[in-house]
Formats: structure tokens, C-alpha cells, sequence
């Protein structure tokens, strides 16, 4: 085990409080309009996710604290539950826009496949630390952690929930490569996906109407390429330095989903492109930091923990700026610390509460 350092990280704490700061600034922003609308308090959402960061922070707080041997030796329960969670999920989850994925009672509702994201990077980590002298073999090494990735992504698609089924396919297929996949393996793994998601678009229609508005969101401007122009449009009104904070009108009446999938359009309109631009060199900084982290410990399952949070993170805000970009179909997927969400921002706080934990024992 790496020697133990006193103090935890302070530059990607910093950088995690920097995104975490702007979030909660532009939910307010981007929400104020149409909660004073819609429900007669400006303050609605801005207030709940002042409570879910507050509780995020908590989180980190006691993950940074965990004794890391312990969590280590946790990993295949907390992995069981997470999945036994995914099934409870499918059975007695509360339905919203078509889809279930919650569990709980109003407020108190949490998303399970937040919990897998975490779960099974903890899990990988212990099980790749132990046996990658096995990923060499297809059968005896890369196999076993293949079964699982279908297994976990199956009961996501269940939900169903594309965008989160290849956030957890993509982050495992990257840190299976971090722990040293042979290269051949990795590339027909990645064809395999490829293949899997145009499977999984063909099979739903709804699915295979914004790939093709992704395509040309234009044939279909007030359906399925209402989203990918109306997200485009608020980026370009931003120009150079932005309309001003809070003084976007995108939000107002045509961006959908604007204080969560949506968020970096608005934060593009009001804040312009140096806005914009500052947030993607932050997440920079963040994925230097936390590979930093992850290859100055000796310790291997303390490596693959920070390397696979630091991809889980990334991947994600990769994903939903591509989707708000343009670049990508549309997807359900957050960004990080700064669009609103319960379980999504505590969990994330707390997978940064492990890369903090490690910073500890970091030479």
C-alpha cells in the first residue's frame, strides 16, 4: 500500500468547487424564468440544488475519509446491490417522460443507474488490480468483465436509457484499456459497440429519429431536430462574450430541458464563447489533475479508482456537450457539477471524494 500523505489535493478540489459554483449559478439562470412561470417561485430549482450539493459535499467529505482497503474489499456487495437496485428499478420505479428510471417517492427519488456508474468503476478497479496479468487471455481475462458491462447495459437500455448504457460501456471499455487490454481485443470490443448501438438505434424508433436529426436536424425542425437547433442557436447568439448572465431569451420559451441536458446552451448564449470556452478548459484541468493523481500512487486498485472516476466524469461532460454542440445525437446525459440533478451531482461529488481519498496516498 502507497504511503499516506496529510492533505488531499487542493487544485482539483479547487476545479471540482470552480464547476460546482458555475452550476449552481447557471441552474439559477437558466431555471428562474419558467419556475416563476410554471410553479410561481423563481427560486424552485435553484433551491433544491443548492440542497443536493449540499448533500454532495457531505458525500465527498466522508468518501475522502473511507479507509480505501476497506471500500476495496466491499467492492462485489457494493456491485450486487447496485445491480439488484437496476431490477428493482424496472419493477417498482416511478415512470417520467416514458421511462423508468427512478426509485423512491417524489423528492426523495433517486436514479439507480447513478449508482452503477460509481459501482462498478469500485468494482473494476478492485477486480482489474488482482487480475490484469488475465486481460491478455479473451476468455479468462477480457470475457468475464464483457459479460458484465451486457449484463449492466442491458438492464439500463430496460429503462430505458441509451445515453447512460454507453456512458457505463465507455467508461469500463476505457479503463479496461488503462489496466492493459491487449490492443487487437480492444479494437473488435470497440467494433462490437459500435455495432451494439446501431443496433440499439434501429430497434426504437424515437431513437432512430434523432440520430437522423442529428444527421440533418433541419428536415425536421419542429420535432425531432427541434432540440439540436434551438441548442444551436443559443450557442450562436452568445458570440464573443455572451448576451449577458440571465439575460438569455433561449431559455425563455424554446430550449427544452434547459436547466439540465441543456444547460451548456444557455450558459453558451448568456456567457458567450469565452464563457463557454473557460468551463471546457476547467474540465482540461480536471481530467490533468485527476490522471495525475491516478499514476502518482503505487498502489493499483488506488490507480484504477482515480483513472476510471476521472473517465467517468469526462466521458459524461464529453457526451453532453457533443449532444449540445451538435456533434453527437441527443442523449439524456448530464453535465457534471453544473446541470441540475439530485442523484447524479451527489454521486459525482462523492466518486470526486475517492479521487481526493487517493490524492492522499499520492508521492
Amino acid at each position: 500500500m502507497a504511503s499516506k500523505k496529510s492533505s488531499t489535493d487542493f487544485i482539483f478540489f479547487f476545479l471540482v468547487i470552480v464547476l460546482l459554483s458555475i452550476g449552481v449559478i447557471m441552474v439559477f439562470s437558466s431555471s428562474a424564468y419558467t419556475a416563476a412561470r410554471d410553479l410561481g417561485d423563481p427560486y424552485y430549482y435553484v433551491r433544491r440544488q443548492l440542497i443536493w450539493a449540499t448533500l454532495g459535499l457531505i458525500g465527498m467529505f466522508i468518501a475522502s475519509k473511507v479507509d480505501l482497503q476497506w471500500l476495496k474489499s466491499m467492492s462485489n456487495i457494493i456491485l450486487l446491490g447496485s445491480l439488484i437496485l437496476l431490477v428493482l428499478v424496472l419493477i417498482i420505479g416511478s415512470t417520467r417522460g416514458g421511462a423508468s428510471r427512478w426509485i423512491g417517492i417524489g423528492s426523495l427519488s433517486f436514479q439507480p443507474s447513478e449508482v452503477i456508474k460509481l459501482a462498478m468503476v469500485i468494482y473494476m478497479a478492485k477486480s482489474l488490480s488482482v487480475n490484469s496479468y488475465k486481460l491478455k487471455s479473451f476468455t479468462k481475462g477480457l470475457f468475464p468483465y464483457l459479460a458484465l458491462i451486457g449484463l449492466v447495459c442491458l438492464l439500463i437500455l430496460a429503462q430505458p436509457d441509451l445515453g447512460t448504457a454507453v456512458a457505463v460501456a465507455g467508461t469500463s471499455y476505457l479503463l479496461l484499456a488503462v489496466a492493459g487490454a491487449r490492443g487487437s481485443h480492444l479494437f473488435v470490443l470497440a467494433l462490437s459497440g459500435v455495432g451494439a448501438v446501431i443496433a440499439a438505434i434501429l430497434l426504437e424508433p424515437y431513437r432512430l429519429r434523432r440520430f437522423t436529426a442529428f444527421l440533418d436536424p433541419y428536415a425536421d425542425p419542429i420535432g425531432a431536430g427541434f432540440q439540436t437547433i434551438q441548442s444551436l442557436l443559443a450557442l450562436g447568439s452568445g458570440g464573443l462574450f455572451g448576451v449577458g448572465l440571465a439575460r438569455g431569451v433561449q431559455k425563455c420559451y424554446y430550449i427544452p430541458e434547459r436547466h439540465t441536458d441543456f444547460i451548456y446552451a444557455v450558459l453558451g448564449e448568456e456567457l458567450g464563447f469565452i464563457g463557454a470556452a473557460f468551463v471546457l478548459l476547467v474540465f482540461l484541468f480536471f481530467v490533468w489533475r485527476g490522471f495525475k493523481i491516478a499514476v502518482s500512487t503505487h498502489d493499483s486498485f488506488m490507480s484504477l479508482l482515480a483513472a476510471g472516476i476521472t473517465i467517468m466524469i469526462t466521458l459524461q461532460a464529453v457526451i453532453n456537450i457533443g449532444v449540445v454542440t451538435g456533434s453527437m445525437p441527443v442523449t439524456g446525459i448530464t453535465l457534471p457539477f453544473i446541470s441540475y440533478g439530485g442523484s447524479s451531482l451527489v454521486f459525482t461529488l462523492v466518486g470526486v471524494g475517492l479521487v481526493l481519498n487517493v490524492s492522499r496516498y499520492s508521492s
